[in-house]
């Protein structure tokens, strides 16, 4: 077991996610999910960021059309306030479960972003 001084340790993860059209999707992510673009990339593969969240882009190869990412955020009911006010696709509005409270927004390929922050003090949902 690696020690507590950090050899071994994991930082965050950054997905990598398939896209078809590189140009759309950068438009979701940029004007709708309020990412910004990377300064560096290709027509082919970019990163998008929000605060502390990466997310890589890359056009026509690794990964299939239709993964779940999470998100955690601060106030996912503020984030899902401002999604619903730019026009997101979202398929599951907020709903309070053990783990999280948490909603679901879909992008242009078909990957689901599943957006939470600590659970609600209020009953819980059990499951979707």
């Amino acid at each position: 077991m690696p020690s507590e001084t950090g050899s071994g340790q994991f930082g965050g993860a950054t997905p990598i996610l398939y896209v078809r059209d590189l140009a759309a999707s950068l438009r979701y992510y940029t004007e709708v999910l309020g990412f910004k673009n990377a300064d560096w990339g290709s027509e082919f593969f970019t990163m998008v960021s929000r605060d502390k969240a990466g997310i890589y882009l890359c056009q026509g190869s690794q990964g299939q059309p239709g993964t779940w990412v999470w998100l955690g955020v601060e106030d996912a009911g503020l984030v899902y306030e401002e999604y619903q006010n730019k026009g997101a696709h979202i398929r599951m509005s907020p709903r309070n479960f053990l783990w999280a409270y948490e909603f679901h927004i879909e992008d242009v390929d078909g990957h689901v972003l599943r957006i939470g922050s600590e659970s609600l003090d209020q009953p819980y949902e059990k499951g979707f």
